[in-house]
């Protein structure tokens, strides 16, 4: 995108600005990506994760639940996927199948990038 900010973008735009600074081997969940993107909700995070092509250069695998557990997807296989590439980055999960959000957990970008592109800081 053009523009220096992305206060003014359409909201899924703003999700997946926002995503894409998750780093490989951290994770953040739904809530927080709503939060820190502000006028929109873990549910709308879910669908724009959701609406993504194959082959996406956004890192959706990198937001799961509050829970810190893998949603699951239609279609039953995603949630395997979304580990199995996890897993490759280096996150570990229990074998309930959660992680452990102090050793990966992603506390969001720094504050002069939230501020440049008029997200809300993370708490």
């Amino acid at each position: 995108m053009a523009q220096s900010s992305l206060k003014d973008a359409p909201v899924y735009e703003r999700i997946y600005a926002l995503v894409r600074q998750i780093p490989p081997g951290k994770v953040t969940t739904y809530g927080k990506v709503a939060q820190m993107t502000g006028g929109c909700t873990a549910r709308m995070v879910g669908y724009a994760m959701a609406a993504l092509d194959f082959g996406t250069d956004v890192p959706w695998q990198r937001v799961i639940n509050a829970q810190g557990k893998i949603s699951p997807r239609a279609g039953g296989s995603g949630g395997a996927l979304q580990r199995q590439i996890l897993e490759s980055e280096g996150v570990e999960f229990s074998a309930g199948g959660r992680v452990d959000f102090a050793v990966v957990g992603w506390r969001g970008p720094d504050w002069a990038w939230l501020e440049t592109h008029g997200y809300y800081p993370p708490d």
